[in-house]
């Protein structure tokens, strides 16, 4: 499975940087506040999109992990106080079962007419 992610990445790099060789020259102008004009190169411009919207779902991704894992070790303190506090069963013996009654069926019913 990792041999996966790791291939996934390599292409997934690869793309970007076969997009940022062909596209490298091209430039983009951003109109701002105040006629203010920024001069972007489009790879440039498009990799600080991407990361303005990938980063804050990474970040409350891994937030929600870590909160999660709390809760859990949490969870996992509880029980083992709980474990700890409880007295533990008797051993049961292994005795043979009883046989299970057994069930009468009703004789078939045949036609002699």
């Amino acid at each position: 499975m990792r041999f996966l992610k790791v291939l996934f990445w390599l292409l997934l790099g690869g793309l970007v940087a076969a997009f940022v060789i062909y596209n490298g020259d091209e430039r983009v102008a951003i109109h701002l506040w105040g006629g203010l004009i920024a001069d972007f190169s489009l790879p440039m411009l498009l990799i600080v999109v991407f990361l303005a919207g990938f980063l804050p779902m990474l970040l409350a991704y891994h937030g929600y992990r870590w909160r999660m894992r709390q809760r859990l070790a949490g969870l996992e303190r509880a029980l083992a106080d709980l474990r700890a506090v409880a007295p533990s069963p008797a051993p049961v013996t292994a005795a043979e079962p009883e046989p299970a009654p057994a069930e009468t069926l009703p004789a078939p019913e045949t036609d002699r007419a």
